[in-house]
């Protein structure tokens, strides 16, 4: 499994040095900068809840607009674009369905790993701790874990 960890940080060598020792500790390791980006695009994101409207809708509204794909849901619509697109994208969404519940540029993987149970409860742990270090921003996982299996680690 791939992780990209976003950080900022006013101590490079402190963060780096948490960010490994966590790494290592659940069986991992800090690999150089860039070093897994190839499993990765970056886009825009912008993530609307259900009731904006319905699924036709709100892909042609995003289409018009320049995105790449729409991925709706009773949860909500996923919207994706090129990074260069989203501030066009995202103001002409906001004029027609208002301020999105999310939206910012982020690493979606472009391809995914199955995990099992040790595996997935690893990584998810993993990621918890990466998330609590105050520089980290965001962390981005190819991970594909099963709806069941989250219900499961999440009840455990």
């Amino acid at each position: 499994v791939a992780l990209i960890i976003e950080a900022l940080t006013d101590n490079r060598n402190r963060t780096a040095a948490e960010i490994r020792a966590g790494l290592t500790r659940h069986g991992g390791n800090l690999g150089e900068t860039g070093s897994v980006s190839f499993s990765f695009e970056q886009v825009g994101y912008l993530r609307y809840l259900a009731e904006i409207g319905d699924a036709e809708v709100v892909f042609e509204a995003a289409l018009d607009a320049g995105a790449q794909d729409v991925e709706s849901s009773a949860e909500g619509h996923e919207i994706t674009c090129e990074v260069s697109d989203f501030a066009a994208v995202r103001d002409a969404l906001e004029g027609q369905f208002g301020t999105a519940q999310e939206g910012r540029i982020i690493w979606k993987p472009l391809t995914q790993v199955a995990l099992d149970g040790t595996a997935a409860a690893t990584l998810i742990k993993l990621m918890d701790l990466l998330e609590d270090n105050d520089d980290v921003q965001a962390v981005y996982a190819n991970m594909d874990i099963s709806e069941d299996l989250l219900e499961q680690l999440a009840g455990a």
